[in-house]
């Protein structure tokens, strides 16, 4: 007597070669994120005629309501040394020269205007030449 082979399966397809793409992929978002530092308080911009965004910068300082000073995670007095070292970094790493980088200073719009034109000077002391206020338009 003659028995027939058994019905062979269908070798179903292996998504082996689709788990690699999601690494490659994962990997690849990975290394050209950009990660901010987070901001050290919350601030709510001016109203202003719309101008378009500031241009991301490595040196954000925050100015909040109360004329506290922030900078990546120093708060207070000390974070005006602080970028002012983060200036002098970045001047070391590539020559600034005459072209210093421009300063993003995120202000809070219920901050006085006389405490903001205090602080101007005190920049313009720790090496900034060109600052950019950020705003929110009407």
């Amino acid at each position: 007597m003659q028995f027939s082979d058994p019905p062979r399966r269908k070798l179903s397809d292996s998504i082996v070669p689709m788990i690699n793409v999601v690494f490659l992929l994962l990997i690849f978002f990975l290394m050209t994120a950009q990660i901010a530092p987070p901001m050290p308080f919350e601030v709510t911009p001016p109203n202003a005629a719309a101008q378009g965004d500031p241009t991301e910068a490595d040196l954000t300082l925050y100015l909040s309501a109360d004329g506290d000073l922030g900078y990546r995670d120093v708060r207070g007095p000390g974070a005006l040394p602080a970028l002012q070292q983060a200036l002098i970094e970045l001047c070391e790493t590539g020559d600034c020269g005459d072209n210093r980088p421009t300063l993003i200073l995120r202000a809070d719009g219920a901050v006085e205007g006389a405490l903001l034109a205090r602080l101007m000077p005190q920049l313009a002391q720790a090496g900034f030449s060109q600052i950019q206020l950020v705003t929110v338009p009407k």
